[in-house]
């Protein structure tokens, strides 16, 4: 059912000192920080010739990524996203065997203008699993 690996999320506690860490350090291609309300988060993508890094900073006072700071204040990876073909058949398939999708169930266009869902890290050892349509 999943697909490649789309890209591995890292909560940063400063999303401008991450951003040079990658571009100026590691020598990475980098995006412009992009808001995403929807998700109340801040995002920049690393590009990688396999997949890409999203760097995620809090926006605004009700972000999921506030709390995975508080708890991790130096920041930490935050989740993986898997593709998928087809996300409604994804999350009934994953639903009919027991796994839980967060929110209402009902995908959320992601920052890659696409549709995605989360999957609780509970059913998947810890991690937190973004699906994402492709």
């Amino acid at each position: 059912m999943i697909g490649r690996l789309n890209h591995v999320a890292i909560a940063v506690p400063d999303l401008e000192v991450a951003r040079a860490s990658y571009a100026n350090t590691l020598g990475a291609k980098v995006s412009k920080p992009q808001d995403e309300p929807d998700h109340g988060v801040t995002v920049v993508f690393v590009e990688l010739p396999n997949t890409k890094i999203e760097l995620l900073h809090p926006l605004g006072e009700n972000s999921p990524i506030a709390g995975f700071l508080e708890k991790n204040p130096a920041g930490g990876i935050h989740h993986v996203c898997y593709e998928v073909e087809d996300i409604l058949a994804a999350r009934d398939k994953l639903k009919a065997e027991g796994a839980r999708v967060l929110g209402d169930g009902e995908p959320k266009i992601g920052a890659h203008g696409k549709p995605v869902l989360f999957l609780h890290p509970k059913d998947f050892f810890g991690t937190l699993v973004e699906l994402e349509q492709v």
